[in-house]
């Protein structure tokens, strides 16, 4: 039986390898078309926004898809180009040549297809990794639309509690006719958010910070109303209880009964002395009760040597404007409730309105009796409408305010008087130029001028005058 000839063999390992050959591509098609499945479908799972970016550096996956196709291209053109060549191969070549040429044809694909499998499980274990950490990261720490509520601004828990709106729990509206209780803030509180986060960290149900004075620069800043706090506000160690009405009015209250922390002063002997440093300087003497306070409003003082004429006016002659009239007001000035007190001896009920600057002027004015109201100019007042018979003020609103807010707070002034009421500006200084452009801010209130008086203040080189005025608020009938 005759052997078969080298050409035959040649032919059925041709058919051979071109069946390895079609089996082998079929084999990485197949491969690269389930890679690009997994490239595309795990799309949704990769966080490409800008928060997780920072801490994951991710290639996205239509860059990984197309290293795919290209790889893929390849192994095709490398297949389509083999077979070529072994169609054109002679007939009479040595078969040790294509074989060996086939062996690196073969490890050349399975390096490529080896390749992409690498590819392939570095991209699921970086997607594993990225979503175990996506899963790990602070909710409030993941990316997401900016929102619009106020609460979400700040990151202390407490902040955002007390700002969201809480809906009434039987979802009707309550007997105000709201759905919800709506709490607020001032609008200066966004720009202090660091002050306001220190001032709203605590524990709930424990004592509160130390930290009057930080609420109070809220305050004057702007973060005005401040948001209520769920801890105990701090007392006095060793609080006694405060004299009776006969005594307190007029005698210096018990220095256990005030923090004295942060102030320079700690005790009411510092503060009505004339010869110590107190750290401020508006109401300077006004802890001196039986010296500097006792003759206020009562008697004549601080007669101007040269014109004979004083901006204090009395207590008696004004209430004779309105003979039985005056019955409750508001006194906003910087001081320790002296004018109140005065008042009170003729059965005029006042409150009231300061802040602690360099001393505990709230707690003194409660000390003596009296009824403060701890505001700032900042603020609307809290009455209402056509409420009060009197608004005093002194040695608060001087040549420091700015005109648009000397405006905004004579018109809230008017809006809480009632028709008839008064209002009594008490020794209000300013720089002599600019005294006009103020006569023309309380001018601008229409009001009837049953008191009016423009005196030198001597202690700044005649550069400055004191103006006092009552003035009644007209009826406005309805139009």
């Amino acid at each position: 039986m005759p052997k078969p000839s080298v050409v035959m063999k040649l032919g059925t390992w041709r058919s051979g390898v071109r069946r390895s050959i079609l089996l082998l591509g079929t084999f990485v098609l197949f491969i690269s078309i389930a890679t690009l499945s997994k490239f595309y479908s795990i799309r949704s799972l990769l966080v490409t926004n800008t928060l997780c970016n920072n801490h994951v550096n991710l290639e996205s996956p239509s860059r990984l898809g197309r290293e795919v196709k290209m790889t893929v291209d390849t192994v095709i053109q490398k297949i389509q180009k083999e077979m070529d060549d072994l169609r054109n191969l002679s007939m009479d070549a040595s078969p040790t040549l294509p074989m060996f040429r086939h062996s690196a044809f073969l490890a050349d694909i399975l390096g490529l297809v080896e390749s992409v499998q690498a590819s392939l499980s570095s991209s699921e274990e970086t997607t594993d990794q990225h979503s175990s950490e996506t899963r790990a990261v602070h909710p409030l720490l993941k990316p997401k639309k900016q929102s619009d509520e106020p609460a979400d601004y700040f990151l202390i828990e407490e902040i955002r509690k007390y700002v969201r709106i809480k809906p009434n729990r039987l979802g009707k509206q309550n007997f105000m006719g709201a759905n919800g209780t709506f709490t607020s803030i001032g609008h200066a509180c966004f720009a202090m958010k660091k002050e306001l986060e220190e001032y709203m960290d605590y524990d709930v149900g424990e004592i509160c910070n130390d930290d009057w004075k930080l609420a109070q620069k809220l305050m004057v800043h702007g973060c005005d109303p401040l948001p209520r706090r769920r801890c105990f506000s701090r007392a006095p160690q060793l609080y006694n209880k405060p004299f009776p009405i006969n005594e307190s009015m007029w005698k210096l209250p018990d220095n256990r009964n005030v923090r004295w922390s942060q102030y320079r002063c700690r005790n009411f002997t510092c503060l009505a002395s004339n010869t110590s440093r107190k750290g401020f300087f508006k109401c300077a003497d006004c802890f001196d009760l039986s010296g500097h306070e006792m003759p206020r409003w009562i008697k004549q003082v601080n007669l101007d040597r040269n014109t004979n004429l004083t901006a204090d006016f009395l207590i008696p002659e004004v209430l004779d404007i309105k003979p039985g009239e005056i019955r409750i007001g508001l006194d906003f000035s910087v001081g320790t409730g002296t004018f109140a007190a005065r008042m009170r001896d003729f059965n005029v009920t006042l409150v009231s309105a300061t802040i602690n600057l360099g001393a505990p002027f709230n707690e003194m004015i409660a000390l003596r009796g009296l009824v403060p109201l701890y505001l700032t100019v900042n603020q609307r007042l809290p009455f209402f409408d056509n409420t009060l018979d009197l608004i005093h003020t002194t040695r608060f609103l001087d040549g420091w305010i700015d005109f648009v807010l000397l405006d905004f707070v004579l018109f809230d002034w008017d809006r809480v008087l009632r028709p008839g009421g008064l209002l009594w500006i008490d020794s209000f200084f300013c720089l002599k130029e600019d005294l006009n452009d103020y006569l023309d801010a309380f001018k601008m209130l229409r009001y009837r001028k049953h008191k009016w008086v423009v005196v030198p203040k001597r202690d700044k080189d005649d550069r400055e005058v004191f103006v006092s005025a009552v003035l009644e608020k007209p009826p406005r009938p309805f139009r």
